[in-house]
């Protein structure tokens, strides 16, 4: 590889031609073009949504200031995706392309999906180590950059060794067979029984990206799954009306959260308030900060959404923490978003500050070290208020904290 730093991006172009005397041109293709070290590079493609993502990835490239090959005119990152024989070669190489501008649980989703259908695209070699041993393997050390792995252990590096040898070349994928073995796997949860609709459409979303990045690498001719129909159940943007809750069982709910522990309760009660009246998420509720909060001593309030704090694992967040700050979800880095919230919430919100305080980072909702307050934390909190709230009998309501609730939804609630 001849490395060089000095690149330039042009717009993409549209291809045209004639339709005949008369007619407009019709657009059949678009070419995304480039210099390396003033050399001319291009790359056609049948769609714009294709040459875009393509663009997007070189530009990327060089922000993260990676160096471009003189000769092929790709970054260092996608050489070696191009170079890769196996499947399990290239998505390695996948992973270390998209993760820079992933978030933590889009990484996590990422190396799920691909540690579902790496060890289905293998050949039947001998020696294979049990599913659970490659899943380790492929999750904790291959799909994750170079500089996060830890020292493999005797039997991952078994794994991996088996799997480099086994893995089948990445054009098999596009005999329909082994796609569609893929896609099967991803319909299927550790214990074989079927995934919801929703688990499998995120996971193929994954592993449909990764072909067609394999596509503008000039790899594959085209996706393979887009030539493979996989039967699976709808999934529905339809609430189940048994779960929602009115306002007077709202709450309820809310009264009996301050009774859970001496003070987890109460100082998660404005946080599951401001989920029930604001439709805030619960990462976006983690983040907010006395400074975000318009709270009048009489009259409607607002809440000025600026940063969250997702929680993931430590293997895939930036900070090496369960929480990363970041922007709101869905919308550019400085987005912001404004909510207007009722009284009743900005009355909680001024007796929560005045009882509790604010973090030394302005935060609102902490724990007693002033840390922020794990998934698992509020999800106990809320599973024994709903025991003092609820009899058994109505235990489908909110039988999880989050946005869909009679204040948010009302469309929803009958």
């Amino acid at each position: 590889m001849n490395p060089t730093y000095n690149v330039k991006f042009w717009e993409i172009r549209a291809n045209k031609t004639s339709q005949g005397p008369g007619k407009p041109k019709r657009v059949v293709s678009h070419t995304v073009r480039w210099t390396v070290d003033t050399r001319e590079k291009s790359s056609t493609f049948r769609t714009k949504g294709l040459a875009e993502s393509y663009l997007s990835d070189l530009r990327q490239a060089a922000k993260r200031g990676e160096a471009f090959d003189l000769e092929t005119g790709l970054p260092e990152s996608m050489v070696k995706a191009k170079n890769a024989r196996t499947w399990f070669a290239f998505a390695v190489a996948y992973v270390e392309t998209r993760w820079p501008h992933s978030a933590a649980k889009s990484r996590e989703g990422m190396t799920d999906a691909l540690s579902n259908v790496t060890p289905v695209l293998t050949s039947d070699r001998p020696g294979r180590p049990d599913d659970e041993a490659l899943r380790r393997a492929l999750r904790e050390f291959a799909l994750v950059p170079a500089g996060r792995r830890p020292a493999p252990t005797p039997e991952i590096a078994g794994a991996l060794r088996w799997l480099e040898a086994a893995s089948l070349p990445l054009t098999a994928l596009e005999d329909a067979k082994h796609a569609r073995a893929a896609l099967e796997a991803l319909a299927l949860l550790l214990d074989g029984s079927a995934a919801a609709a929703s688990t499998y459409r995120r996971k193929r979303a994954v592993f449909h990206h990764a072909l067609d990045y394999a596509v503008e690498l000039e790899e594959l001719s085209a996706n393979p799954l887009d030539r493979v129909k996989l039967r699976r159940p709808k999934s529905t943007d339809e609430i189940d009306r048994r779960a929602v809750v009115n306002p007077a069982q709202a709450r309820e709910l809310l009264t009996a959260v301050t009774y859970c522990g001496r003070t987890r309760g109460p100082m998660l009660a404005a946080m599951f308030a401001c989920m029930y009246f604001g439709g805030l998420r619960p990462a976006e509720a983690a983040g907010l900060r006395e400074k975000d909060c318009h709270l009048p001593e009489s009259g409607w309030g607002l809440l000025t959404l600026e940063k969250t704090k997702p929680q993931s694992n430590k293997r895939f967040t930036d900070s090496g923490k369960t929480h990363d700050d970041r922007g709101l979800k869905h919308r550019s880095e400085k987005d912001t978003r404004q909510v207007p919230i009722p009284p009743e919430l900005v009355a909680i919100l001024r007796e929560h500050i005045e009882r509790h305080g604010v973090g030394d980072d302005g935060r609102l909702f902490r724990t007693r070290t002033g840390g922020l307050i794990s998934g698992s934390a509020y999800s106990k909190v809320w599973k024994e208020a709903r025991s003092y709230a609820f009899t058994p009998s109505r235990s489908p309501l909110l039988s999880l904290p989050g946005r869909t609730t009679c204040a948010t939804r009302p469309s929803r609630c009958g």
